[in-house]
């Protein structure tokens, strides 16, 4: 499975089937190549209860409204996962999976792709991985002495496996405080965070933050300012956060300092309960960091660990777009809307370009 197009796409989540949309509707040559098995982006891997934040018509790909789903205002992550698939089929979009990307190498006219199925040659590369497959764990003193259980957000599917287990939860972010909110119904739970969480006003969901995010971009193009979505808080106020919330279990505590034998420990602060808190398992909800291992071949210098954008093109290696990996690849980029928004420009772009070579 190889050849020659104008465009390789690697990664068959959103980003990747919003770019597919506006390649196809330009008459491009082009393939998406993806390494899960199946159609669904992370949205196919996320926990069982995972939700939008928003209704269905608020976030569409392009050319296709996601249908509602029947009794769930905010859709589900299966109902998603299976409008993704969906839209594969509707405009029939060149994926090819699983199709895993090892590297992709500057070929001197063009870029090579090379995959565990052989080797395309494109003329631009569309870099659309997402955060899903390279999260950040942290280290911190005496994990290796922990005897419980430590797992990442990527690992969590339901609460029921922490039936009657003591839960340490740690993230100041939504996914902790979803994941904290369903775990404390079956668990004794403690939270911890770097900061103080944020939570945003109750009304405030996904409608919301999007607006936002457009407004603050629009006025950082005009050269004046506006509210960042960070201004509104770090945590959506979704049901099961408002409810638990509303069932005290929303406080949080500091950073510990160290794991032990049996728990987590901070450093000469004495809590009402001491020094140390026992539990059996700790659930870090650190975060992501963009997936480009597949990029490394290429060289580019990474700032702040992200290569260096114009918009969605690589600075350093301007055949290179990058979407969908959050607000430095455009505002909302890692949101459904968000990335259909940011695809439309950088396909124009690449069609241009190919127009005057």
């Amino acid at each position: 499975m190889t050849g020659t197009v104008d465009v390789v796409v690697v990664g068959g989540g959103q980003a990747g089937l919003a770019a597919g949309y506006f390649l196809r509707r330009a008459g491009l040559r082009f393939v998406v190549l993806d390494a899960q098995d199946e159609p669904g982006g992370a949205w196919r891997r996320g926990w069982d209860s995972l939700r939008l934040f928003s209704p269905a018509e608020h976030n569409p790909l392009p050319g296709w409204w996601m249908p509602r789903q029947e009794g769930e205002p905010f859709p589900t992550a299966t109902h998603v996962a299976g409008y993704l698939q969906d839209y594969e089929r509707r405009y029939d979009l060149p994926v090819r999976r699983p199709v895993r990307v090892r590297g992709v190498h500057d070929a001197g006219a063009r870029l090579a792709v090379d995959t565990d199925h052989g080797i395309w040659h494109a003329s631009f590369v569309i870099s659309a991985t997402g955060t899903w497959d390279s999260p950040i764990l942290p280290h911190y003193p005496g994990a290796v002495e922990f005897v419980g259980e430590q797992l990442h957000t990527v690992d969590y599917r339901s609460p029921e496996r922490f039936r009657g287990r003591r839960v340490v939860v740690v993230g100041g972010g939504n996914s902790a405080a979803q994941i904290l909110a369903e775990v404390s119904t079956v668990a004794t739970t403690t939270w911890v965070t770097r900061r103080e969480p944020r939570f945003m006003p109750d009304d405030v969901d996904g409608r919301v933050l999007f607006d936002v995010a457009t407004r603050r971009d629009a006025a950082r193009r005009a050269g004046t300012d506006a509210e960042s979505v960070s201004a509104l808080g770090d945590i959506a106020m979704v049901p099961p956060v408002l409810e638990a919330r509303d069932r005290g279990v929303c406080r949080a505590r500091p950073m510990f300092d160290r794991l032990t034998r049996d728990g987590v420990a901070w450093d000469g602060v004495a809590w009402d309960d001491g020094t140390e808190q026992p539990c059996d398992v700790i659930v870090w909800c650190t975060g992501f960091r963009p997936a480009l291992d597949h990029l490394e071949p290429l060289e580019l210098p990474l700032p702040g660990g992200v290569p260096k954008t114009i918009g969605t093109r690589s600075v350093d290696e301007p055949r290179l777009y990058l979407l969908g990996y959050g607000d430095w690849t455009g505002p909302a980029s890692a949101t459904l809307i968000g990335a259909s928004r940011t695809a439309k420009p950088a396909v124009a772009d690449i069609t241009e370009r190919l127009r005057v070579a």
